[in-house]
């Protein structure tokens, strides 16, 4: 299955870190950030992982919840939070789901043959709380994942969720955005009384909404 964005992103039963865990029951009414590694004991997942169990608190003061996935068993999983622990001085903090059957690559279409066969690309899958998918970013084997703009990119999805906005390149919390097109002056007016800056008739600069 390839998923695209607004697809629901399926259920699953699968092992983890903590447990057997059912995927829709675990996500609840949070936002998730699933994030896919090729397998255990490798280095530049070591520190991502270790970063992500850095940023937890971040991720809880936006309703996020956190969920690594790697296709080695349970037990592998548990010797590898070893050494995140030891190396990166943060313990795991969240689940990491035991892909060792590859049931959960397959159904998220984290395998890619030209890349490899048997282990999965570095994705992360933003999903909401309806459980569609708002963003997937693919990176290369040998380039770290960027937290920090996962959870900008969370910040606008919610921004934007919630008010009649876009954010426009380079965007974070609590700069200026965008007014959306398919708003008329005439309903931007009771939208945003205070106003807003028209740079082009399609281009109208507004305070981010509180």
């Amino acid at each position: 299955m390839s998923l695209k964005l607004f697809d629901t992103v399926p259920d699953f039963v699968q092992d983890s870190t903590q447990g057997r865990l059912g995927f829709h029951e675990w996500a609840g009414d949070s936002w998730v950030v699933l994030f896919s590694h090729p397998r255990d004991f490798t280095p530049v997942c070591t520190t991502e992982l270790g970063a992500v169990a850095r940023l937890k608190p971040e991720f809880d003061r936006r309703g996020v919840k956190v969920i690594g996935l790697s296709v080695d068993p349970a037990d592998s999983h548990a010797q590898w939070s070893k050494d995140i622990e030891e190396t990166q001085g943060t313990a795991l903090n969240f689940p990491l789901i035991a892909d060792h059957d590859r049931t959960v690559s397959q159904l998220l279409d984290l395998i890619h043959p030209n890349a490899s066969d048997t282990t999965t690309v570095r994705t992360v899958l933003v999903i909401d709380p309806a459980k569609k998918l708002r963003l997937t970013l693919t990176y290369p084997a040998s380039t770290g994942r960027n937290f920090a703009e996962i959870l900008r990119t969370i910040d606008s999805l919610q921004l934007t969720d919630s008010h009649k906005v876009a954010t426009p390149a380079d965007w974070r919390h609590g700069d200026d955005v965008i007014i959306v097109p398919s708003v008329s002056d005439e309903a931007a007016q009771s939208l945003f009384p205070e106003g807003w800056t028209a740079q082009k008739p399609y281009l109208r600069i507004v305070r981010q909404p509180a």
